[in-house]
């Protein structure tokens, strides 16, 4: 999500009663795009929480047993917002157990990558800003071999960024500016994404905010992306699949937003957050779990 006013029009009780009606009449009765059939099925869903699970998630295998994690306004550490760091991003987490979450600003010429590593103890990664990268820093995909990190830019793009994975890859220190070093280069546009994971060492899932629906013929797409091969740190190319619209469904009408994901690959489960539009941000965002077939 890019930095936002918080504050928001509450309408009056009558024509609120209305548009949620209604709302949740198109909702059921609406016929989904031909597009949109894909092989991802939606398998149920948890009410997401608008402080401190509605930026993204990642599922952590090391150490055992480790629950979810997630992301919000209300995760980012007072330090880091007195510094300015106060935007936080889809994070993942490597197979071995490191960590890590995207930090922007408001302004300034860096990114920053908050990593834990599986002893508990945090670093951080800043990356000057390459001539004509954008400041917003929406999410992170680390590859299943660890050693490359993916991330995006908020808006129009045809590009992914690539990063050795701070922390991870031996080319990597805390104390030394974080270059990206490649690019995936797509063969279609992409609007607005806010989340991708790996679901193979060659096939990238990605959450799309688009609220305008050209590029796909649909809002709020779910996105395949195909690599011509594993990232290894040069460039390679992308192919995009437009699988399916994400649910929107709530007692508000309005604007949702589409935020993080993430692939469990233990389970075969991907997650995608949705954030309700209007008041209904606080009683019906929800984490959608799906499954393929």
């Amino acid at each position: 999500m890019p930095l936002r006013s918080a504050g928001r029009r509450f309408r009056p009780a009558l024509t609120a009663l209305i548009a949620a009606a209604t709302a949740t009449v198109l909702a059921l009765t609406a016929a989904p795009p031909a597009a949109a059939a894909g092989t991802w099925t939606e398998v149920g869903s948890d009410r997401a929480d608008p402080l401190t699970e509605s930026q993204g998630l990642t599922s952590v295998e090391v150490p055992a047993g480790s629950p979810n994690r997630y992301t919000g306004i209300g995760t980012v550490p007072l330090g880091l917002a007195f510094r300015g760091w106060n935007h936080v991003g889809d994070p993942d987490a490597s197979y071995d157990g490191h960590y890590i979450e995207p930090y922007q600003r408001d302004s300034g010429g860096a990114k920053m990558y908050r990593v834990q590593a599986p002893d508990g103890t945090w670093s951080e990664y800043v990356h000057a800003l390459s001539p004509g990268e954008a400041l917003n820093n929406s999410w992170v995909a680390i590859t299943p071999d660890g050693q490359w990190m993916l991330s995006g830019e908020w808006g129009t793009m045809t590009r992914l960024l690539v990063f050795p994975t701070p922390g991870v890859n031996p080319a990597t220190s805390p104390s030394a500016n974080l270059p990206q070093v490649a690019e995936v280069r797509l063969d279609h546009a992409v609007r607005d994404v806010q989340g991708c994971d790996f679901e193979t060492a060659t096939r990238l899932l990605c959450s799309s905010d688009d609220p305008e629906g050209s590029l796909f013929g649909m809002t709020k797409p779910l996105l395949q992306i195909d690599l011509s091969a594993a990232p290894d740190g040069t460039d390679v190319t992308g192919h995009v699949t437009a699988l399916r619209q994400l649910p929107l469904r709530s007692g508000c009408s309005g604007g949702f937003e589409a935020e993080g994901i993430d692939y469990d690959r233990r389970t075969g489960t991907l997650r995608v957050i949705v954030i309700s539009p209007g008041f209904c941000v606080l009683t019906d965002s929800k984490t959608y779990r799906f499954t393929r077939g």
